[in-house]
């Protein structure tokens, strides 16, 4: 999947959540986060993207560039 670092940040600013929060959510690291919502990510597999999508509780389609 190919995140949209973009819309991440978007959502998740605007839930009032903090990268620490999202990682609390997640389980994911607190550096990958931060470099998947500034594009440093380019691909990533299903699993992280899923636990963003459905912490955030959006589909994933929101937040990544699939087609």
């Amino acid at each position: 999947m190919r995140p949209n670092g973009r819309a991440i940040r978007a959502i998740r600013q605007a839930q009032n959540l903090s990268i620490r929060g999202l990682q609390q959510q997640t389980g994911l690291n607190r550096g990958y986060l931060s470099r998947m919502e500034r594009g440093l990510i380019r691909e990533a597999a299903d699993d992280p993207v899923l636990k963003v999508a459905d912490a955030l509780t959006v589909p994933p389609e929101a937040i990544t560039h699939e087609e």
